[in-house]
């Protein structure tokens, strides 16, 4: 079942649900072998960023992997190994570890940066042929049916 060999009236008939978990693996699925194309994962940038002290959740205190995982519950997927994602930032010189504690280093906060530099690249080619305003239709459109269900479009 493809949308483009569906009529408006069709389409007007399908479930959400399906399109929209179409959507979401897709979507996963290209974000994360764009980011591996440039040497880094999704869950190791969530990592450097929640132990940057540009996020509030750092507080300057580190972070233990329980915390992290924690902090991130809304939007880890089930095969996200935070454990052994630090175990590689911890190799790379990313992050150091103390007393239980996930830190991270000046090379690291670096790192969080300059991968952040890729990330309107990639949406730009996610929302290639889309304009900002079917976007945020979209968007509206999906807030209303979290919102009619009893779910919590935050």
């Amino acid at each position: 079942m493809t949308s483009q060999s569906l009529s408006d009236t069709e389409l007007a008939t399908q479930p959400a649900a399906y399109w929209t978990g179409l959507a979401y693996e897709a979507l996963i699925a290209f974000t994360r072998a764009r980011q591996a194309e440039l040497g880094f994962t999704q869950p190791g940038y969530w990592l450097l960023r929640h132990l940057s002290r540009h996020d509030l959740s750092a507080d300057g205190r580190g972070m233990t992997v329980p915390e992290l995982q924690q902090a991130m519950s809304d939007y880890l997927r089930p095969e996200d190994d935070l454990a052994a994602e630090a175990e590689d930032l911890l190799r790379r010189g990313w992050l150091t570890l103390d007393d239980g504690r996930l830190w991270i280093t000046p090379a690291g906060d670096e790192a969080r940066a300059g991968l952040k530099r890729h990330a309107p690249a990639i949406r730009d080619r996610i929302h290639q042929g889309i304009d900002d305003a079917d976007y945020v239709t979209t968007l509206k459109v999906l807030r209303q049916m979290i919102a009619n269900t009893g779910g919590s479009a935050g």
